[in-house]
């Protein structure tokens, strides 16, 4: 294997793992800093539909990980302590909080990534307080997701050199089905979304793929990353299957509506960029976001429709009981 290569694939790959564990590091900071009071915004404020979009949105940011509040979210289902149409909202607003982290990344804060790290880590040895020790993770965890970032963005440099990536691109914007699959795909294979759509960011920064190919591509980062709430629905409630499998319509449904108007999509993406002085990161941060929050306004209303198909498609006779307020403190639920 020529040497070049090697370099390409260990600075990618160990990027990669910096940025996976930067975003779950300062998302665990960030659940510390926040405590009980994750559970307690899933309790309170899942009302309603809407109310519970706000909560999942809230809590994802906290986290960091719409995967994270998809899982935990399924853990109340399973306990009976939600029902299923109060997590279909939870679940629309985890999947716009996940957006945030794209528009992180758009900031472009690689350069001071380790300046950040070396504060970081002066609060992580030399403060024992618990809530500066707080800080410091979640000041590692960005410092480690933007370090991370430049890795892959180094490492994927040489890709508009090659023939074969050259060739790729252009079969993913002459199908945009490939481009649905590819993103898919490398979602699954990754298990974070934050992550996948944070290489297309680069990638479209670099001027390595076009912004025809890009959006299939993130259009199935958004269901590869439903795989994560599929796995944690295994062996769980029926309910909990349920409203896994609520998630992954959420994105399917969202990607074949965009794909349909994908030819009035990109111009407009496209446009945007260019009124609003975008750079090419933030360009593919505000299609994500822009992507998650009509998905969320199309299918809001259809909550209790939602509901009624992933009933009738995984039915059980003995339903789980779902509690009343009163019986839901305190709240024990395994993560």
């Amino acid at each position: 294997m020529d040497i070049d290569i090697q370099k390409l694939i260990f600075e990618f790959i160990g990027g990669l793992g910096i940025f996976l564990f930067g975003i779950k590091y300062m998302g665990d900071g960030l659940e510390e800093s926040a405590g009980d009071r994750l559970k307690h915004i899933l309790d309170k404020f899942t009302t309603n539909p809407v109310i519970g979009v706000l909560a999942g949105f809230l809590v994802t940011v906290l986290i960091q990980s719409s995967s994270g509040t998809t899982v935990l979210t399924i853990g109340f289902v399973s306990a009976g302590l939600m029902t299923l149409r109060q997590s279909i909202g939870v679940i629309m607003g985890a999947n716009i909080g996940t957006t945030v982290t794209s528009f992180i990344i758009g900031i472009k804060l690689s350069a001071y990534a380790l300046p950040i790290i070396a504060g970081a880590a002066v609060l992580l040895f030399f403060f024992k307080n618990k809530k500066v020790h707080n800080l410091g993770q979640i000041m590692f965890g960005f410092g480690a997701l933007f370090y991370g970032l430049g890795l892959m963005s180094s490492g994927m440099k040489p890709l508009r050199t090659l023939e074969w990536f050259q060739e790729l691109t252009i079969s993913l914007s002459d199908s945009p089905i490939l481009g649905v699959f590819v993103g898919t795909l490398f979602t699954l294979i990754v298990q974070s979304s934050s992550a996948t759509i944070g290489v297309l960011q680069e990638l479209f920064g670099q001027g390595a793929i076009s912004l025809e190919a890009a959006l299939p591509v993130l259009f199935g980062d958004n269901i590869g990353t439903t795989i994560t709430a599929v796995l944690a629905s295994i062996g769980a409630s029926i309910a909990a299957k349920r409203a896994a499998l609520t998630h992954v319509m959420f994105n399917v449904i969202g990607t074949t509506f965009f794909m349909l108007f994908l030819g009035l999509y990109t111009p407009l993406i496209a446009k945007l960029q260019i009124s609003a002085n975008l750079n090419p990161e933030m360009t593919i941060a505000f299609a994500h976001g822009m992507f998650n929050f009509v998905n969320m306004l199309i299918l809001l209303p259809f909550v209790a429709v939602l509901a009624w198909i992933v009933t009738k498609l995984i039915p059980n006779d003995n339903e789980i009981p779902t509690y009343t307020k009163t019986q839901l403190h305190p709240i024990q639920v395994k993560e």
